[in-house]
């Protein structure tokens, strides 16, 4: 069993042998990783559903097919090599450098996607990569180690560009950080932060707790559709998914309608309100992991709710904002908080409070279409994305109905006290070496000009 310092010295020596590779051997290396997932989606999806013991297989399926196309399409053709960019007006070059190694931390929520996004931008920047499995993910990571290394040892390149970690624990994940030259960390609030401690440059993610708004002006069940699709996918892992829906008080009867009709069950008595704050949040605290990527259904039985078979998602209202009521928290599994709003501001006032309670930095829905609220509720919600008449759940991170940049790994700023507040992709694994030429004519500007 390689120990982490042996595995960060093979990993090194593979990426110097990589440092100077062309653009298509890089490009080629960032399409194997992701085609390999694509090619093997109905293995890896069950398989990580299996393992985690969270989520849906044929949910999982569908990401990987879906994501590895997604991301595979947006790094092609991207240059990272040599020179990507000649800035004439100001005579600059711009070089692209590999970082070396990177390590990167899995969750459990997403133990194929995640490692497929991370490898195949590393590759394409030329590094190399080591992964920290999570405990009820390593049969999963192992497997994509020995598929990945398969690959690129068929294009001719080192099977130690791609590394996993045989001994999973927090102390050989701390070692791992520690000792590469940049770190991705997607997972707990633990890890993250572990990450940002390492001492290594570090592209950390925050909380998810996407707040969601319907506008008066919206189809109803349009967005009613739309919310149950992004709450639903994955039993409701997704950082993304939404997590409390705000709907204008005059059409609240409205929308509890059309949520029965589409596969919601909702939670209508404060009995039942009760007894399923208590099934996800025993005693108020932290989230039970009992709960934590289970199917509407079966959350429903766990928290003692009569729920029908085909309910895709479970609806309930919180009695106040915010800390007023842990229905306000980031809830990872197919449970919605739905409330009502008198006024768009004030609907956005709430979103707000909500977001300072949990989830600051991540993301915000919203359903409508008038262009002035969406740019309000931008201005007002400190998020690094609003997601316009889409499932928040499964657009947010990249989708051919947007152009946010495809990925598993999604930074929150400052707000989450993350160090990005982009959508993670290869542009962040890469050194950049700026050449200036000097101008053929130059001054200082005129003093009185400068200010005017």
């Amino acid at each position: 069993m390689s120990t982490v310092e042996e595995l960060v010295s093979k990993s090194k020596e593979a990426q110097k042998q990589f440092e100077f590779a062309t653009q298509e051997q890089a490009d080629a290396a960032a399409r194997a990783i992701c085609k390999v997932v694509f090619d093997n989606a109905g293995k890896l999806g069950p398989m990580a559903a299996e393992e985690s013991r969270m989520g849906s297989a044929k949910d999982k399926i569908a990401k990987c097919r879906n994501k590895s196309a997604l991301i595979w399409q947006s790094l092609k053709d991207k240059k990272t090599v040599g020179v990507i960019a000649r800035l004439e007006e100001r005579r600059m070059l711009e070089v692209a450098k590999p970082m070396g190694v990177v390590a990167a931390v899995i969750p459990s929520t997403n133990p194929v996607v995640t490692p497929m996004g991370n490898a195949s931008a590393a590759l394409k920047t030329r590094n190399s990569i080591i992964f920290a499995p999570h405990p009820r993910a390593v049969k999963c990571t192992k497997l994509l180690v020995e598929m990945f290394q398969d690959e690129i040892e068929k294009l001719g390149l080192p099977r130690d560009l791609v590394l996993g970690l045989e001994n999973v624990s927090i102390e050989d994940s701390s070692a791992l950080m520690s000792a590469a030259d940049i770190v991705v960390a997607t997972g707990g609030p633990g890890m993250v932060k572990a990450a940002y401690s390492s001492g290594k440059p570090s592209l950390g993610v925050g909380q998810g707790n996407v707040q969601c708004i319907v506008d008066a002006d919206v189809d109803i069940e349009e967005a009613v559709k739309k919310i149950i699709i992004g709450r639903s996918f994955d039993n409701g892992l997704i950082c993304l998914g939404e997590q409390t829906v705000f709907v204008l008080e005059n059409k609240f009867g409205e929308f509890i309608e059309a949520f029965k009709k589409n596969g919601g069950y909702y939670v209508s008595t404060p009995e039942d309100a009760e007894k399923l704050r208590e099934g996800l949040f025993p005693e108020g605290g932290p989230i039970s992991r009992d709960v934590v990527g289970l199917s509407a259904v079966e959350v429903g039985k766990l928290a003692g709710l009569e729920v029908p078979e085909d309910t895709q998602v479970i609806g309930a209202t919180a009695s106040a904002v915010g800390a007023g009521d842990v229905l306000c928290r980031e809830k990872l599994c197919p449970v919605i908080n739905i409330m009502t709003y008198q006024t768009f501001e004030e609907g956005v006032a709430k979103m707000v409070e909500n977001l300072e309670y949990e989830g600051k930095g991540h993301s915000i829905g919203i359903h409508s279409n008038n262009s002035d609220h969406v740019e309000y509720a931008a201005i007002q919600c400190s998020v690094s994305r609003v997601i316009v008449n889409q499932p928040a759940g499964t657009t947010g991170g990249g989708s051919p109905m947007n152009g946010f940049t495809p990925t598993t790994t999604l930074g929150c700023g400052s707000w989450g006290n993350n160090s990005f507040s982009d959508n993670f992709n290869y542009k962040h694994l890469m050194n950049i070496t700026r050449v200036g030429y000097s101008y053929e004519e130059s001054y200082l500007p005129d003093p009185e000009m400068a200010w005017e």
